[in-house]
């Protein structure tokens, strides 16, 4: 087992076109919950439960994605520790997609062959892996070989579902007997191509169906009521968020920011710098995420 872990160093300007196509953001201390008392790395591991309700023995968790994931990546492991007594690892990387975590890609990934998703589940055991990809659809990553959504959807799409089930494929071989369950994250709204959020969001679904594993719509909880794929930047406040006040960011207009003015795609309150890493800054919109992702493993743990 690799200590800590690697997160790839990418040339500043490859950095910043990353973060303005693809999510950009690595691992540093994060700012916790409120109900969690310190913060910490990405390397984690079990900890006493703090009640009855969480498992003597937690489960083990990996999580992988794009800059989403980077940004996400210290709440996550804050919600599923608190909450489940989980051993937790990240490794996500800015500006990827699922290629990228494919083994036999040689040079042409953004991902390093030690930390693919096969090698990381032959290496750490994981029950389950959790998979949090925006689409880059922008070409980014040499893995894609150029093919963009806006040059050509059905070959964007086409691509993209092959990617999933050889993904799939991939960590469902490393893991042998004890195959993890995967965790697809729906993604949220997208503003300038809505269509391609919910197609690939379905693609996610259908493949989670067909595998036997799990979907964690935390779109749904950065999303209008009853308007699941339309983009804003603010949504009322949760009763968590109430109780949270730092979470309600405009309290007396009852309304929380999920997005930075300049940044439709990230939910870290923070501007993206050329350095990916957690987000340094309570986000609402990330603390949501995070939460949907540990409810769909706390109801699987709970209910074995």
């Amino acid at each position: 087992m690799r200590t800590p872990w690697i997160v790839g160093v990418l040339l500043t300007g490859v950095l910043l076109l990353g973060a303005c196509g693809d999510p950009s953001s690595g691992p540093e201390s994060a700012p916790p919950s409120p109900a969690v008392p310190g913060a910490s790395a990405t390397t984690t591991h079990q900890r006493a439960p703090a009640s009855a309700n969480v498992p003597a023995v937690g489960p083990r968790v990996l999580y992988l994605g794009d800059s989403l994931a980077t940004e996400a990546q210290n709440v996550l492991g804050e919600q599923l520790r608190r909450d489940l007594n989980a051993t937790y690892r990240s490794a996500p990387y800015s500006g990827t997609t699922l290629c990228d975590y494919l083994e036999g890609t040689g040079a042409k990934s953004l991902v390093p062959d030690a930390d693919k998703a096969a090698a990381l589940v032959r290496s750490l055991h994981p029950d389950y892996v959790v998979l949090q990809f925006w689409g880059n659809a922008w070409g980014y990553t040499w893995c894609m070989d150029g093919i963009t959504y806006n040059a050509s959807q059905q070959r964007y799409f086409t691509r993209y579902k092959a990617d999933l089930a050889r993904l799939t494929e991939q960590i469902a071989d490393a893991g042998g007997d004890r195959r993890p369950r995967i965790v697809w994250v729906l993604q949220g709204p997208d503003p300038i191509t809505p269509d391609r959020v919910r197609r690939v969001n379905g693609m996610y679904e259908r493949q989670a169906a067909a595998s036997g594993d799990l979907v964690a719509d935390a779109g749904a909880t950065v999303s209008p009521a009853g308007a699941r794929y339309t983009w804003a930047q603010y949504l009322p406040c949760t009763t968590y968020e109430h109780e949270h006040p730092d979470y309600c960011t405009q309290p007396s207009r009852d309304r929380t920011a999920l997005h930075l003015d300049k940044d439709y795609l990230h939910f870290c309150l923070a501007p993206t710098t050329s350095t990916p890493k957690p987000c340094p800054a309570r986000s609402p919109g990330i603390l949501r995420i995070a939460r949907a992702i540990t409810g769909v493993i706390a109801q699987r743990v709970r209910g074995r």
